[in-house]
């Protein structure tokens, strides 16, 4: 049995590249893991073509420029600001979320997330 990529065939699922920053966020902020965990396990049965299809998802994701999300985990106390690059069928690329922050409102409000 070939691989998927050897059938000219992409995996509907977002790979997540710096899983390891949210493992060690929720080791600090335990109330976190919960949601991070969902959060997880959605993106990674979804795939994202494009912002049209993470509001779908996420009507609460704020798009702020420069392939940056930002999105309100755990009843919005913290922030998740990831970079994505959409899949695309035609070029045969899967998506690839990047894990870019993770804070407290307050750790938020003191960076520039277009730059993060």
């Amino acid at each position: 049995m070939l691989p998927k990529w050897e059938h000219g065939i992409l995996s509907s699922q977002m790979r997540l590249l710096s899983r390891s920053t949210l493992r060690d966020f929720w080791r600090i902020h335990h109330d976190a893991e919960r949601p991070l965990r969902a959060w997880i396990a959605e993106i990674e049965q979804g795939e994202w073509r494009s912002a049209v299809d993470v509001k779908q998802l996420y009507k609460s994701a704020s798009f702020v420029g420069n392939d940056r999300i930002v999105f309100n985990i755990g009843g919005n106390k913290y922030r998740l600001i990831v970079m994505v690059k959409y899949a695309n069928t035609e070029a045969k690329r899967n998506g690839i979320i990047f894990v870019r922050f993770i804070g407290t409102h307050r750790e938020y409000d003191k960076i520039d997330v277009a730059k993060v």
